[in-house]
């Protein structure tokens, strides 16, 4: 299949909120969903982006036609150093199993190397066993499994708390 994987621009933003909720109805957490199109603009196009996209691209008709993405960002781990995240990795169901997906990883791979990062890491949900074959099959280690690693969060009134300093009973 023709793809392209290219750096996402501002304008990209509109496909990839749309494709964040089709992931989410996937995951089926639609309702987690709050972030607009906006909000994506202002945090990945600013002078301190929040995180860095990649989109894929089809010939289409028109032009052509973004059927994926891949949202990351840098983090530090402080046993080795610079480490990336990779938060979403999204191909479109119609276009899954071309190579699009192993595509946009190793290009995330490659800018993270680029910025002297040791690992990437990413977070799969324990039931979709087609993700977690696919980051296996890529070499991805499962650590909840060999290390037991829980991934733990602070969000809502937990989160207000926690900036407030307020103890949780």
């Amino acid at each position: 299949m023709n793809f392209t994987i290219r750096p996402a621009a501002r304008t990209d933003c509109k496909d990839i909120s749309r494709m964040i909720r089709e992931l989410a109805v996937y995951e089926n957490m639609q309702d987690q969903v709050k972030i607009s199109h906006e909000e994506l603009e202002r945090d990945g196009f600013c002078d301190s982006p929040f995180y860095q996209s990649l989109v894929a691209e089809v010939p289409e008709d028109r032009g052509r036609a973004v059927v994926g993405y891949a949202i990351f960002y840098y983090t530090y781990r402080t046993w080795t150093g610079p480490t990336v995240y990779l938060e979403d990795l999204y191909v479109r169901p119609e276009f899954r199993g071309k190579g699009i997906g192993k595509a946009m990883m190793n290009t995330v791979a490659k800018v993270a190397k680029q910025r002297q990062c040791s690992c990437l890491h990413l977070s799969v949900l324990d039931w979709n066993q087609p993700s977690i074959d696919f980051y296996i099959a890529k070499g991805g280690r499962n650590l909840t499994a060999t290390e037991g690693w829980q991934f733990i969060r602070f969000e809502g009134d937990a989160f207000e708390n926690l900036v407030q300093g307020a103890p949780k009973n």
